[in-house]
């Protein structure tokens, strides 16, 4: 009762009080979910030490991140890239560029700088494509001869093929 009396007449600090609470716990949760990764990656490797480590390689390249750092909630926080990350970011570049024929260039540029943080960025990467792919198959309606251009760009990109490749004439070099 007497939290519900200080804050009225404050809703900014209610909102604020609840944006840091849910940072919290997506800390938190995101943080289990890491230790549940390299747990698992522990337990299905062998007694060898190099399968175990590659595991633990894995499950940090897909899974570090933003969420991960205790300090991602506060404002102007830096956080190290990550694959999905990088998935992101080509995708919002897409969006911002807004340039006929860039797609494919988009998707390649995508893949490539995922699957350049390590084997758990690609695997991220390919997760992420695979999805989109499935669902915009369904609901676009732009046919399987453009979904099967796009798998194409992906693979290319993930692969470490130049994402170059498929960047149309006259797409501004910010991108």
């Amino acid at each position: 009762m007497l939290c519900q009396q200080s804050f009225k007449g404050a809703p900014e600090l209610r909102i604020s009080l609840l944006v840091s609470q849910l940072c919290v716990r997506l800390v938190l949760g995101t943080m289990k979910l890491f230790v549940y990764l390299v747990l698992l990656s522990l337990l299905c490797a062998s007694a060898d030490m190099s399968p175990i480590l590659e595991g633990g390689r894995f499950a940090w390249d897909a899974a570090r991140g933003k969420l991960l750092l205790p300090w991602a909630c506060l404002p102007g926080a830096l956080s190290p890239s990550t694959g999905a990350w990088d998935m992101f970011r080509a995708y919002k570049d897409m969006r911002e560029a807004n340039y006929i024929g860039a797609d494919k260039y988009f998707h390649a540029r995508g893949n490539y700088d995922a699957a350049q943080r390590g084997p758990g960025g690609a695997w991220a990467a390919k997760v992420i494509s695979d999805a989109r792919e499935r669902w915009q198959g369904g609901v676009s309606g732009r046919g399987a001869e453009d979904t099967r251009a796009d798998q194409e760009a992906n693979e290319w990109g993930r692969n470490g093929g130049d994402p170059n490749r498929y960047r149309p004439a006259g797409l501004p070099s910010k991108y």
